[in-house]
């Protein structure tokens, strides 16, 4: 799996992104796992045009050392699709500006 991986987090650093991501993302079944919708402005051309398919998420793996943000672009209605894919290069873009700013609004240096 292609992701965007921030490590060695603190205890504290868990804590707080947890406490963050429970208020900004959307919880799955799974404790750790997050979902990020992504702006439709951000859509492929496939992916606007599958209205279908749509909406578009990222997930989110939270563990107590790790912050893992999944490139591939999943549709909440659908699982195999020619929509669903790796993030194109504007997407990536998007998913690492998220994290960055996580930590930036937390004030978490790592």
């Amino acid at each position: 799996m292609k992701q965007y991986v921030i490590d060695q987090l603190r205890e504290s650093d868990y804590c707080r992104i947890k406490e963050y991501l429970n208020q900004q993302a959307e919880k799955t079944v799974f404790e750790e796992i997050y979902q990020v919708e992504l702006p439709k402005d951000l859509y492929t051309e496939t992916q606007s045009a599958h209205s279908d398919c749509q909406p578009f998420y990222f997930a989110i793996n939270l563990t107590r050392n790790k912050l893992a943000l999944e490139w591939l672009i999943r549709s909440r209605q659908t699982l195999r699709c020619d929509c669903v894919g790796y993030a194109s290069r504007e997407q990536r873009d998007h998913i690492i500006h998220f994290a960055d700013s996580v930590l930036e609004h937390l004030g978490i240096k790592i």
